[in-house]
């Protein structure tokens, strides 16, 4: 319980989320009340920390019944030493943290960064960074993990109540960077850094049809569909979310253009959305693109997933357990497959 406090406390939008609806709660209301799939799933992947077996199911409904989660001070706005209170039965405790199996798999990421504390490493396209309750054997976490195993640095029997994971995620078919934390210290630092952005830079490569004329920016809302899970320019009045998109022209390949895109947001689906919004839709994307486009590069090149890659994080003057990162800039170049179709474009 102590554990679940200190990660509870570390997230800033869950302190904000009890805040503005601890009300809510004392009306006797559900206290998940409110909450998008969103919410409850990052909610659930924090609590998951400690009850390593819950599953989804479970936890949504735990987090959305009010004799399961108290706020002890029981007013409307929760400060700090507040107590929040997560009732389970010992039965249940003792089954959910019980330590795991895992099983050695086989790792294709490539490690670009690693210390004590944080592990940096390239995700090939295809891979899914969670796992997303259907029996997904070889996600990119328990890659990891296998990973850490085999080098002694994870022992799930001893580091009960904790399992590395990352701090961010990207789309199964996008490619590039994924930042993990090893310890739970470096992992909610890492989820505070990522969630507040104004200490990191997240740069990415993207392939976009036609040819941009000039640099520039897309800040327009966006709304996501949580029924569906497509994302649609929308407005601040009509529940859309603030996003900004940078991008700058890296190079022509005839009726193409390669942009390095700086997000200044990050909703879900951004670049993407974002270019689709301006005419210029990634190169494979099947959910938001040009789909003549997209069975021209099937057909031309085998290739079927969006041309979008995390090629750069920035990290500004950190301190703590995040030390070692501080002005670094961490970089990861384009796939071997990218890189090819770039050379066939650019011979014709």
């Amino acid at each position: 319980i102590e554990q679940i406090k200190k990660i509870l406390y570390g997230d800033k939008n869950v302190q904000k989320y009890v805040s503005q609806n601890m009300q809510n709660f004392n009306d006797s209301r559900s206290f998940g009340s409110g909450m998008t799939n969103a919410d409850m799933q990052e909610k659930n992947q924090l609590i998951k920390i400690v009850f390593q077996e819950a599953t989804t199911e479970y936890l949504t409904l735990m987090l959305s019944n009010k004799e399961t989660i108290e706020n002890t001070m029981k007013k409307s706005q929760m400060i700090d030493k507040d107590v929040i209170k997560i009732y389970v039965t010992d039965e249940q405790l003792k089954e959910f943290n019980k330590p795991k199996e895992y099983e050695n798999i086989k790792v294709s990421f490539k490690v670009i960064y690693e210390d004590s504390n944080v592990l940096i490493i390239n995700k090939e396209k295809g891979v899914l960074v969670h796992s997303d309750d259907k029996n997904n054997k070889n996600t990119l976490d328990k890659q990891v993990i296998s990973y850490l195993m085999n080098k002694g640095e994870y022992d799930p029997k001893v580091d009960q109540g904790f399992v590395p994971a990352p701090a961010h995620r990207l789309d199964r078919n996008t490619s590039g960077l994924v930042v993990f934390g090893k310890n739970l210290p470096a992992l909610q630092q890492l989820l505070n850094l990522f969630k507040e952005k104004e200490d990191i830079e997240k740069y990415y490569y993207a392939l976009v049809v036609g040819r941009v004329n000039k640099d520039g920016e897309v800040n327009v809302p966006l709304l996501k569909d949580e029924k569906t899970g497509l994302v649609k320019v929308s407005s601040l009045k009509y529940g859309g979310k603030t996003a900004i998109t940078q991008y700058e022209v890296v190079k022509y390949y005839g009726d193409y253009t390669l942009l390095k895109v700086k997000l200044i947001t990050g909703r879900t689906h951004q670049i993407r959305v974002h270019m689709s919004h301006i005419n210029h839709p990634l190169v494979g994307d099947t959910k938001y693109g040009d789909f003549k486009v997209n069975k021209l590069f099937k057909e031309s090149f085998g290739y079927d997933s969006q041309f979008l890659h995390a090629t750069t994080l920035k990290f500004k003057h950190l301190t703590g357990i995040l030390s070692s990162l501080s002005s670094k800039v961490i970089s990861s170049d384009l796939g071997l497959k990218e890189k090819k179709i770039l050379d066939k474009l650019s011979s014709k």
